[in-house]
């Protein structure tokens, strides 16, 4: 009799094999699809002669529908402050800013523009396009 050595598998960086880290790492989130799963299941397998109670089914459904608002309003609030910072960002073209980057470096310029293609909106200053976030001061500039 012959014995055959098992074939290894490569190990990962974290000591887990391909197939380990191949398996999908578990949701962390309960949104109104897994919610009416749960419900569905629950009323399938509830005893026919025990039903579930209708103030359960009721407070069940009042939570669901209380999450969705929560979702809508956290979604309401950040496209909010999306507008907030671009409203602020466009009003600083033609004003002289001060600016801190993340390195350290400080300096100050006019803003001649704005771009909203990131996350957060970037004034130009110069040739450096700086993160709104990093603005540290706002002068008007002197009138003419």
């Amino acid at each position: 009799m012959t014995i055959q050595p098992i074939a290894s598998q490569p190990i990962g960086a974290a000591g887990e094999t391909a197939q380990a880290a191949a398996v999908r790492a578990p949701v962390q989130t309960m949104d109104s699809e897994v919610f009416m799963s749960l419900l569905v299941a629950q009323l399938k397998n509830q005893n026919p002669s025990a039903p579930m109670d209708t103030n359960q089914m009721m407070s069940q459904t009042i939570q669901l529908s209380m999450m969705e608002k929560m979702q809508e309003l956290t979604t309401n609030s950040k496209e909010g402050f999306s507008l907030q910072m671009r409203q602020a960002a466009a009003q600083l073209v033609g004003q002289s800013v001060d600016y801190t980057l993340g390195d350290g470096t400080t300096g100050t310029g006019i803003a001649s523009s704005v771009s909203y293609s990131g996350a957060v909106p970037t004034v130009k200053v110069g040739e450096l396009s700086i993160p709104l976030d990093s603005i540290t001061g706002l002068t008007a500039p002197a009138a003419s």
